[in-house]
């Protein structure tokens, strides 16, 4: 038995171990907390502590379920390399990490996993080691950086009052207002730049170089929802922040932009991450309108179908030559017909198609939002959104599925790999049926919603138009066509991957450099550690030959203090 099948095993037995006991402490609504002091430093306790509930419980289990299927998926697609070994440890040091991260209740043990991701993840996107994937793990990190700043921040002000466990601010009032709103300030921040949104969107698509069953577990379960999951932890905390607010439109725009890149968008795996960026806006929109339980379902939802939808595209792309270009793709359904398959299942659960495991979760948010008070605005831009959800799905299943390439065939396509279609199954399985039996875990009590017929079809509307708006755009592809302009700043993201990768990131490596050039090894040189160096060497040599027994060295010394006696006495 292969390293591969091990550790595939290994996490499907500790997927359905740790969901038996979070079903146990759902139902009796318990927790466990487990505390090992480490050291006292100041009259603060160092400990590593530990929190399983339900929430926690239900997270892990869904990220080794999927680590699992992404890990016996690999058996298959990196039997090429030479390095498969490797690949897969960095993977369940990946794994690790994401774990100490979600059973994490202080911030300490918290930044150790949330640093380990940035980490961890880097290498993966490095992977391949050429230079496209050097640039986008660099923007990966350097746009991570920002999130480990805050948090660093927020340990620092946190034990400020005392304690950097955050569990027991979480039923408290803080001491002043400006106190909360500094700490509810930095850790929003922190979890956008984990989970993409706006100014901090451009990492997530240019990180896409990484492997595709690495983009199958990091876009899914793990370190994009990594922000995500924080703020749902620290919602008691934030409920009542100003900075729900900025993250409510912040989200909006976010899921805005993705939808409109995702729809002028050729690359299979681009569009994917795009759907991705765009589904954790609505995650974090959930959370701006006060609905952290239904985040979090839509958080575990997407997971499901993300992962899939990932290791479907791996399989097309690893047939048809390694390209990406869906208008090379043509009429994968009748090659890969259980692909296929799972393909298209997987992208109607992204539309919210009616008893999928994505459409308990978005109705549910959309209903919310319509039931919010909120301005008319940002309500729009939310039903445009969900209707460009629609759009760019079928936009992608109609240029890789049903139209013919009019390139013919790049290679001799066969769908009969059981180690990459066999995990595919239980993703699909649990696609289909997931989001059924987790909504009635999750809301056993249903409430009574009263909405008018109109409101209660604005979901299966959007996607209709959605479907209509697609139509229209399958024949775009002339570059000199009208509003070109316009179209490709909207599929470049608002020119904002180069204003991360030339512009903000670049700027700040440049005053990195000077600052090394004309500060570290020119001034500091010699007024910092190497000045004093030398200077305590040169004193030292003269205390020393100032102490040897010599003839001359006496009279000189003798010669000195006579010469400051007369100069006192005169």
């Amino acid at each position: 038995m292969s390293l591969f099948n091990v550790i595939s095993v290994l996490f499907y037995m500790m997927s359905m171990t740790i969901l038996m006991v979070g079903l146990s402490l759902l139902t009796f609504n318990k927790a466990l907390f487990l505390e090992m002091n480490l050291f006292n430093m100041n009259s603060v306790s160092i400990s590593g502590t530990f929190l399983f509930d339900w929430m926690s419980c239900f997270f892990m289990s869904f990220v080794l379920f999927i680590s699992g299927t992404v890990v016996l998926y690999s058996f298959s697609y990196m039997t090429q390399d030479n390095n498969a070994n490797r690949f897969i440890l960095i993977v369940a040091a990946f794994v690790f990490t994401m774990m100490l991260m979600i059973t994490s209740p202080n911030l300490i043990s918290i930044l150790l996993g949330w640093d380990g991701l940035g980490l961890v993840s880097y290498a993966l996107v490095i992977y391949y080691q050429n230079s496209k994937s050097s640039a986008a793990g660099m923007l990966t990190a350097l746009s991570n950086r920002v999130g480990d700043v805050c948090f660093l921040l927020s340990i620092s002000w946190w034990m400020s009052l005392g304690d950097y466990s955050f569990l027991p601010f979480l039923q408290w009032e803080l001491l002043n207002n400006e106190s909360y709103f500094v700490l509810t300030s930095i850790l929003i921040l922190a979890a956008m730049t984990k989970s993409a949104q706006l100014p901090f969107s451009a990492w997530l698509p240019a990180a896409m170089a990484a492997p595709t069953p690495v983009s199958a577990l990091v876009h899914s379960s793990t370190l994009v929802t990594a922000g995500v999951y924080l703020l749902i932890r620290f919602f008691p905390l934030i409920f009542n922040s100003e900075m729900l607010e900025i993250l409510m439109y912040l989200s909006v725009l976010t899921m805005f932009m993705a939808g409109l890149a995702a729809f002028f968008e050729y690359d299979l795996k681009k569009i994917i991450a795009l759907s991705t960026l765009s589904q954790l806006s609505v995650m974090m929109f959930s959370l701006s309108l006060g609905y952290p339980v239904l985040a979090f379902f839509h958080l575990l939802m997407h997971a499901l179908f993300k992962a899939l939808l990932f290791l479907c595209a791996g399989v097309f792309i690893h047939q048809v030559g390694g390209t990406q270009d869906i208008r090379i793709m043509g009429s994968l359904s009748f090659n890969f017909p259980l692909t296929g398959s799972y393909f298209n299942m997987a992208n109607l659960a992204l539309c919210g198609m009616p008893f999928l495991a994505g459409f308990y979760s978005s109705d549910a948010i959309i209903e919310s939002a319509m039931m919010s008070k909120m301005n008319s605005f940002i309500l729009l831009l939310v039903i445009i959104s969900t209707m460009m959800t629609a759009a760019y799905t079928f936009r992608l299943i109609y240029f890789s599925m049903l139209k013919i390439s009019s390139f013919g065939s790049l290679n001799s396509f066969y769908d009969e790999d059981s180690n990459m279609i066999n995990p595919m199954f239980f993703l699909g399985l649990t696609g289909i049926i997931g989001g059924a039996v987790f909504s009635w875990l999750l809301f056993p009590y249903p409430s009574l919603t009263v909405l008018p017929i109109f409101v209660k079809l604005v979901a299966l509307i959007c996607g209709m138009v959605g479907i209509l708006m697609s139509v229209m755009n399958l024949n775009y592809s002339s570059k000199y066509s009208s509003f070109y302009f316009l179209k490709f700043m909207v599929a470049s993201m608002w020119f904002l991957p180069l204003f991360s990768g030339g512009g903000m990131m670049g700027s700040f490596l440049v005053l990195g450099s000077q600052a090394q050039r004309y500060l570290d090894q020119s001034w500091l040189e010699k007024i910092g550690a190497l000045g004093i160096w030398e200077n305590l060497v040169l004193s030292s040599s003269f205390i020393s030959l100032s102490q040897k027994n010599y003839l001359k060295s006496t009279i000189l010394l003798f010669s000195v203090v006579l010469m400051l006696v007369v100069i006192y006495m005169i």
